[in-house]
């Protein structure tokens, strides 16, 4: 895959953080997806790609619902999978950890899934091998702690805020570990696992299978580690799996099921989060922070760019 194809990938993200962050904390989240949604629609549309959704679109006529064709179907044939918004209510409140971010690979790359909801452990290179879904969480974190020779007290944990998580949350507690509890964006919160300075060591919890195959293309990219499985509220998500293709409703994902083979990841910063800036409004324009990585070459670039609005009209 073209190595210049990665600074395009972000040219995508960022027009998503552009335009949702003008509607940060103005309280409509799915108003601030449509348009993370249509202004990377707008952009992928010079993009010089086949490209190929097998994750994303979270609304009935989103342009990037799995199977859809985005770019100028010249060029590479990619599998991309992509949220606009992760943390679109966190960006509707006005909170953290809100960013836009695609996941991209050739052809079989990227595992295609419906948007269900998926448990998931994420750990960083230190940590790679070691944990394990199946096991307790009292059981994963010691294992990580050792791995990373820390004491259990200094080993911090990443879980969404949800109440499906009372029960997880109590047991990280009783092993003295710290939590890092967030609103949104689970993306964010497990990548930061693999970034080195960043305050988080495991993430835990159930979150989109979308968002997870995204987090899990990243951190292929920086040598993390992975594994999840469908959590199925009805017979609906079980029947939306098997139709994906997958015989095993319960199956155990690794991370080299999610993402395999020359992967490039982006992000781009909506609201500050654990992973990026957010966009900075400034007279006449703004500035993005942004990330891209290659697993090929394990090269992790941010990427500051000021956006002078007289010269961008379509901002």
């Amino acid at each position: 895959m073209d190595r210049n194809l990665a600074l395009e990938v972000v040219r995508v993200t960022e027009a998503a953080a552009l335009y949702a962050s003008r509607l940060m904390g103005r309280g409509d989240a799915e108003q601030a997806n449509r348009a993370a949604t249509e202004a990377m629609a707008q952009v992928f549309s010079s993009v010089s790609i086949r490209g190929r959704i097998v994750s994303g679109g979270e609304y009935e006529d989103s342009p990037f619902a799995r199977g859809m064709m985005v770019g100028t179907n010249t060029g590479t044939e990619v599998d991309i999978a992509i949220d606009p918004l992760d943390g679109k209510t966190t960006c509707a409140n006005g909170g953290n950890n809100a960013i836009a971010a695609i996941s991209m690979g050739e052809k079989g790359a990227l595992l295609s899934i419906p948007q269900i909801y998926m448990e998931k452990i994420a750990v960083g290179p230190e940590a790679k091998g070691v944990v394990d879904i199946t096991q307790p969480p009292d059981i994963n974190i010691k294992r990580v702690a050792r791995a990373k020779g820390k004491y259990i007290e200094d080993v911090t944990v990443c879980v969404l805020d949800r109440d499906r998580h009372r029960d997880l949350i109590a047991s990280i507690r009783q092993t003295g570990a710290r939590i890092k509890l967030i609103n949104d964006g689970d993306i964010s919160g497990a990548v930061a696992t693999a970034m080195g300075g960043k305050a988080i060591d495991i993430l835990m919890g159930i979150g989109g299978a979308m968002q997870g195959v995204v987090a899990a293309a990243a951190l292929k990219c920086l040598g993390g580690d992975m594994q999840a499985r469908f959590i199925y509220r009805n017979d609906e998500d079980r029947r939306l799996v098997l139709d994906s293709g997958e015989k095993d409703l319960d199956r155990i994902y690794d991370i080299g099921d999610m993402a395999k083979g020359n992967i490039v990841f982006a992000a781009t910063g909506i609201t500050n989060g654990e992973l990026l800036p957010g966009v900075l409004f400034v007279s006449g324009g703004a500035q993005t922070h942004s990330v891209v990585m290659r697993s090929k070459t394990r090269t992790v670039r941010f990427i500051t760019a000021m956006h002078q609005f007289d010269y961008k009209p379509m901002y």
